[in-house]
């Protein structure tokens, strides 16, 4: 088996090593969005290297934060410049829904489930 490790049972009782135990996403979000865009590629909506190149460039924007705090959040842009240079998602309808989304959850009673019906604005 070139390249592959192979593990054993008794490596599954070994503890990870320093900094391994720690979330690899800070908020659910985070994990949201990149399960999503691995989601949209393997279904061939673009390929990784469109992905790689958009999301580069997105990372390499002024005003970047230098400890990469922000890197989600230029992963999210990356996707939703992306989706939008396919046609598949355009900018005004992502904009539109998440200023929805927005208005739902300001809407919403705390404790209760944020609803896109929440809306004020929603059926008009």
């Amino acid at each position: 088996m070139h390249g592959r490790a192979i593990l054993s049972r008794h490596d599954a009782e070994r503890p990870l090593p320093s900094g391994m135990d720690e979330p690899v996403f800070a908020e659910p979000w985070q994990a949201e969005a990149f399960a999503l865009t691995v989601a949209l590629h393997e279904k061939g909506l673009f390929s990784w290297s469109e992905w790689a190149e958009m999301l580069s460039a997105e990372v390499k924007v002024p005003g970047a934060a230098q400890d990469g705090s922000d890197y989600y959040r230029h992963w999210l842009r990356a996707l939703e410049k992306l989706l939008a240079a396919k046609g598949l998602a355009p900018v005004h309808d992502v904009d539109d829904l998440a200023a929805a989304w927005q208005r739902a959850a300001h809407a919403t009673p705390h404790g209760k489930p944020i609803l896109l019906e929440n809306d004020p604005l929603h059926d008009r």
